[in-house]
């Protein structure tokens, strides 16, 4: 092939790799931008195949096969609910492979230096490899952190390590030390690459770093840290194309950094919270016991699936908010539900989505889908505020911090000036919630003793489908 040929189909690839993404801004053309990505890669994949000279129909059919067979088994048996944690092996698998792939280029890389000094090459050689070893370290170092940091993030999500912050005296020295040292091998790698144990030594350092950068942020800032491994391993797939000397693979990993941090800088932004704060606030290490007795000493009402029910007879807008808590009760099912029944009355339903509510960017929406619930009803937080002084119930479901009135107190606490969903503005609050149990941030939400709020107590799941049942009945 030549190179011509191999840049103009790298080139289709890459408009492919573009197009792809941007069908995945908007869920009436996710599914299409998700196969249109795919051909691209494919095309890629093939097309480097044959430049390299092995091309091998068997072997690509396996491949396939292989790929697809794991894909569908990954799409069948893993739950809308664990999505984030697959998101975040994902990510995890990119960074590996980035570090695998620099680590067998590195000892070709070292040949080549010393084939260059020990043959009498010209200084160009030296310069090639040079370079090669400044993409490896590269490449070696945010490969490692984020494989490492995103089986951290995994593990918090799965439920496998406890998701509060892990703090401890002195944690962040220990991380500025790791940062030295994985950086000075970098060095040692591009100065002097002639020892193959200083690559792993970098790995391993970067690994560890990795592992510590993730354990003191808490499982509600997981949506975040996502968004930043997903942009992580798009930097070290870049770092592996000039590696590799491959235009595809840097222009694939560029759209993924970036399009990575800007949804960081998104998520930061609607949680009012800087990126430094996030890695190292960690948010959520100690809840005020005592400052919650005082907020709902004798100021809780609770209430019955029944009083709900005759509430939403006589509601004419109805709006859900929906949290964390309905992913983990898998209260979807009965949250579709009762909107049919209440659509059927003539009741408008909506719902309200918070930028950061679930474990990852979109988890609601992604859950609600599957239900089949439409799109349109799914309103962002700045298009539902105006509308819940005219909301007769709202119904927040296992959603804590982003509906908590206290964000709007301009210091003093974690979640000071973040935008919330103003839902104690409606007429009627209905919370379903198993306890008067803090959110993430750890602090005593007032909405629990709003004069105007109900609560509900239970699993999530077994609320909606007594209320469901109850509607029905009245």
């Amino acid at each position: 092939m030549s190179e011509a040929q191999l840049n103009l189909l790298y080139l289709l690839a890459a408009a492919l790799f573009i197009f792809g993404l941007k069908g995945l801004t908007h869920p009436r053309t996710a599914v299409r931008g998700n196969v249109i990505g795919a051909c691209g890669m494919l095309i890629a994949v093939v097309v480097t195949l044959v430049d390299q000279g092995l091309l091998r129909a068997e072997l690509i059919f396996l491949g396939l096969v292989l790929g697809a067979v794991i894909g569908m088994l990954l799409a069948l048996r893993i739950r809308m609910t664990a999505m984030p944690q697959l998101v975040g092996l994902f990510n995890g698998f990119g960074g590996a492979a980035s570090v695998l792939v620099a680590g067998a280029v590195f000892i070709t890389a070292v040949q080549a230096i010393a084939g260059a000094a020990g043959g009498g090459s010209d200084g160009a050689a030296v310069e090639v490899a040079m370079q090669e070893s400044i993409a490896t370290a590269a490449s070696g170092l945010i490969g490692a952190v984020t494989f490492f940091g995103s089986l951290v993030a995994f593990a918090k999500l799965q439920g496998l390590v406890s998701e509060a912050p892990l703090r401890y005296r002195g944690e962040q020295l220990v991380k500025i030390v790791l940062l030295g040292a994985s950086l000075a091998a970098a060095v040692m790698i591009v100065r002097s690459p002639v020892d193959t144990e200083i690559y792993w030594a970098l790995v391993a350092v970067a690994g560890l770093l990795g592992i510590l950068l993730v354990m003191p942020i808490g499982g509600a800032d997981m949506p975040i840290v996502i968004a930043l491994l997903n942009s992580y391993s798009g930097l070290a797939a870049a770092a592996t194309g000039f590696v590799l000397s491959n235009t595809v693979l840097i222009v694939a990993g560029s759209l993924v950094g970036a399009s990575g941090i800007i949804l960081t800088q998104i998520m930061c932004k609607a949680m009012n919270r800087s990126l430094p704060n996030v890695l190292f606030g960690g948010v959520g290490a100690v809840i005020e016991t005592a400052e919650q007795d005082d907020v709902y000493a004798g100021k809780v009402k609770q209430t019955s699936a029944e009083e709900v029910a005759m509430l939403l007879k006589t509601s004419r807008r109805v709006a859900f908010v929906p949290g964390y808590g309905m992913a983990v009760a898998r209260a979807q099912t009965a949250v579709r539900m009762l909107t049919e029944a209440l659509e059927h009355d003539g009741v408008t339903v909506e719902f309200g989505i918070h930028p950061v509510a679930g474990r990852m960017p979109g988890h609601m929406n992604v859950l609600l889908a599957e239900e089949r619930i439409s799109y349109d009803k799914l309103r962002e937080m700045d298009a539902i505020n105006p509308a819940f002084p005219q909301t007769d119930v709202v119904i927040v479901l296992g959603a804590n911090d982003v509906v908590n009135p206290r964000a709007r107190e301009s210091s003093g606490n974690p979640i000071a000036g973040m935008p919330i969903l103003n839902v104690d503005q409606a007429r009627t609050v209905v919370v379903i919630k198993r306890s008067l149990s803090p959110g993430f941030a750890g602090i005593a939400n007032p909405l629990f003793a709003a004069d105007n709020t109900l609560m509900l107590f239970g699993d999530g799941k077994k609320a909606m489908e007594s209320l469901v049942e109850a509607y029905k009945e009245a």
